[in-house]
């Protein structure tokens, strides 16, 4: 966003949701009940297994169409791969794990464009559609709605953990099963019972996208740490200091912006800030709705659906951890 500050920004009157708030894709209407949702994600790999990381990033990429209220449609790959040193066969099982998530949005995987790299890298560009009055963006949250979650924390830390030998692979299966998880769930509980803010939690942490939210709507949130569910063993590895730099690069941004409560343990405002990978989404819904949001989450199979917050009037302070 520093980049896209310096350079001038689209207007088109079609163009509904652009880089002016920071969202998680962009919108363009086609015509009056419809319009498209495109975005575009791609990462190195987190975990081993060529199939399980492929899964994992098409995931990702596909949730941010999820957040906009939208309905996935076509996928383009992105690849970057080193076939001078590793076998194609590395990147058929990426491609087919990819292909997996994109099966199960009930989209089509349309093509793509690969490159050579010294490092493996995958993700998706990926077109959804969504109707013009029906947009979920990070811009509407109001004062007094409730903050919803979907899925927990910790993939960061865990994922960061396993690169440095200190946990087994095998021992991310809660992990890995929550990145791969889509989030459709989310999506549909959002659109049925009518919420006014969604973001998903990826690469910017829960702060992060928290505070894209509270800039976006011009509010304050406020995040209850003791309710945010976290993926077990998150905090005992936080606390040996294996986070990514990204909770750094977030306190740093964030700066004043942020309060943190003396009684939080600083592992876990760490692990609040931290990167997660295909990560929830985050619902700010009007407190008189949300039993039925919660109800209709879990009904859909959605992984969790904790209430972690609230959202107030804007101060200077724009997120508060207590």
């Amino acid at each position: 966003m520093q980049v896209l500050r310096q350079l001038e920004p689209w207007q088109h009157p079609d163009l509904l949701v652009g880089t002016n708030t920071c969202d998680d894709a962009g919108v363009f209407r086609l015509s009056d009940d419809l319009a498209l949702v495109q975005t575009a994600d791609f990462f190195p790999p987190l975990v081993d297994d060529p199939f399980t990381f492929g899964r994992i990033a098409a995931a990702n990429a596909l949730s941010d169409v999820y957040a906009m209220g939208g309905a996935p449609l076509t996928a383009l790959n992105l690849v970057g791969f080193p076939d001078n040193v590793l076998p194609l066969e590395i990147l058929v099982e990426i491609l087919r794990g990819g292909a997996d998530a994109v099966r199960a949005a009930g989209a089509v995987i349309v093509g793509g464009h690969s490159v050579r790299d010294s490092e493996i890298k995958y993700g998706l560009a990926v077109t959804g559609r969504v109707h013009p009055q029906r947009i979920l963006t990070n811009a509407g949250a109001q004062p007094g709605d409730v903050l919803v979650l979907t899925k927990p924390i910790g993939s960061g830390v865990l994922c960061s953990a396993a690169k440095s030998g200190k946990l087994p692979e095998t021992d991310l299966a809660e992990a890995i099963a929550v990145m791969s998880a889509l989030n459709k769930p989310g999506c549909d509980a959002a659109v049925k019972i009518g919420v006014n803010a969604c973001t998903d939690i990826t690469g910017y942490g829960l702060v992060g996208h928290v505070f894209e939210m509270v800039e976006a709507s011009n509010v304050t949130i406020v995040l209850e740490t003791a309710e945010i569910p976290l993926l077990a063993r998150t905090l005992e590895f936080a606390r040996l200091g294996l986070l990514t730099r990204t909770h750094r690069t977030t306190r740093s941004f964030v700066g004043e912006r942020l309060e943190v409560a003396d009684k939080v343990e600083p592992a876990l405002a760490g692990v609040l800030m931290d990167a997660q990978t295909s990560g929830g989404l985050l619902l700010s819904v009007p407190a008189k709705r949300c039993d039925a949001l919660i109800g209709e989450l879990q009904r859909g199979g959605a992984i969790c659906a904790a209430v972690v917050g609230l959202v107030a009037a804007p101060t200077t302070v724009r997120v508060r951890l207590r």
